[in-house]
């Protein structure tokens, strides 16, 4: 009998990964995104400084390993998005996964449908979206490799390694078997969502901001922030459900601004860190477009017509109420960020982005992903890698 294969999380030597030196025989870190797992990322960060920044600082390398990272997950939920939401070949950028060619796939008519109740060009944004994230991807990537940084950790990433996702415990697919999906394994699940909608609010109240303390803001839909909800038919008998994919696209839609909004404050609460000019400029380059994402799925998941619908898989409802109605903190128009204390409240109110305090932003943005069910199914050692490289960039300073 052959020995074998190594197993690459234990053969290539990676920038001080604890994973490496036994994560899976300890318990305590078999639960993601755990206070034991975010604290034992800071002692090791603290106590070891093996990063390879090349000609770029420690800190301004450690941001942008972060931020290839996050660009990296979102593009692995946009292309299954676009696989049945638009399913065309019409990008300008290519899929970062090596060795990956995107297939047209036609998209699926039940779920494409439905979404077009939010928007008649819901499919052409959707395909934008995700090559933007291609895009995103790619260049931090080479710009980190231009500069002589260490990448193998975004290497595991792009690669197979974590690429395992296909079905839940209970054989529900986490990869989509419905007709327009290509059904391979995910870095990230899209059917077992908790999604938090209080960015709806949080934009559309004019006397409070979390940078200062503001907590309870307004959720847009109050259920979708209880219980889990798949954003994607997971089977051809979802989408065959006339109420259940409806539901489905509906949900889609406010987790397509979920995910925006939080790219829309990473990247200046992250810019605050950074030392060299050309890497603040790619920050304030990149971020804004996530800004510009997130203003037209706002606008769109507030077209989301009255329904309530159960989920007999994951034994959850789900209720859209009309946001049309006239309501200050809820009205769907009201787009446009309501001026908000900023700084400090001796201050006149200003229209912000919000939030954009730098401290602990990266692993706010990693402990905000893991509840909202993205990463369910996922292995103890990615949630590590995802909490070395935040408490990295968290660290990095001007």
């Amino acid at each position: 009998m052959s020995e074998p294969a190594p197993n690459p999380l234990t053969t290539r030597r990676l920038r001080r990964r604890s994973f490496l030196r036994g994560l899976g025989a300890t318990s305590a870190l078999l639960v993601p995104a755990t206070t034991a797992l975010i604290n034992s990322a800071k002692a090791q960060s603290s106590s070891q400084s093996d990063d390879s920044g090349g000609k770029l600082t420690a800190g301004d390398a450690s941001i942008l390993r972060f931020l290839a990272a996050a660009e990296i997950i979102e593009s692995d939920l946009w292309e299954q998005y676009w696989e049945l939401a638009n399913g065309t070949l019409d990008f300008a950028s290519h899929n970062p996964q090596p060795g990956t060619t995107l297939t047209a796939t036609g998209g699926n008519a039940a779920y494409i449908n439905n979404l077009l109740i939010l928007d008649g060009d819901m499919p052409q944004y959707i395909l934008d979206n995700t090559d933007d994230e291609f895009s995103h991807a790619n260049f931090l990537i080479a710009y980190l490799k231009s500069k002589g940084a260490n990448t193998s950790d975004i290497d595991l990433l792009v690669g197979p390694t974590f690429r395992t996702l296909t079905k839940q415990a209970n054989g529900t697919p986490i990869s989509s078997t419905a007709k327009g999906s290509t059904q391979k394994a995910r870095l990230t699940n899209l059917t077992q969502l908790t999604i938090d909608t209080s960015f709806w609010g949080r934009y559309r109240t004019d006397n409070a901001n979390p940078d200062l303390g503001g907590t309870n803001f307004a959720q847009a839909v109050p259920t979708l922030n209880v219980g889990k909800h798949t954003a994607i038919p997971r089977t051809d008998a979802d989408a065959a459900n006339p109420n259940l994919i409806k539901a489905i696209a509906f949900t889609a839609g406010f987790h397509f601004a979920f995910i925006e909004q939080g790219g829309t404050s990473l990247y200046p609460s992250l810019a605050q860190r950074v030392r060299d000019p050309e890497v603040l400029r790619i920050l304030l380059s990149i971020g804004p477009t996530e800004t510009m994402h997130f203003q037209t799925w706002q606008d769109k998941a507030g077209n989301a017509t009255p329904l309530t619908v159960s989920d007999p898989i994951n034994n959850s409802t789900v209720t859209f109420t009309d946001l049309t109605v006239p309501n200050e903190v809820l009205q769907a128009n009201l787009i446009m960020p309501e001026p908000t204390p900023f700084l400090n409240t001796s201050f006149p109110i200003c229209s912000i982005i919000r939030p954009t305090e730098t401290v602990g932003a990266a692993m706010g943005a990693v402990k905000a992903l893991t509840a909202d069910g993205l990463f369910v199914g996922q292995t103890p050692e990615f949630f590590q890698l995802l909490a070395d490289l935040a408490s990295d960039a968290d660290q990095a300073k001007r």
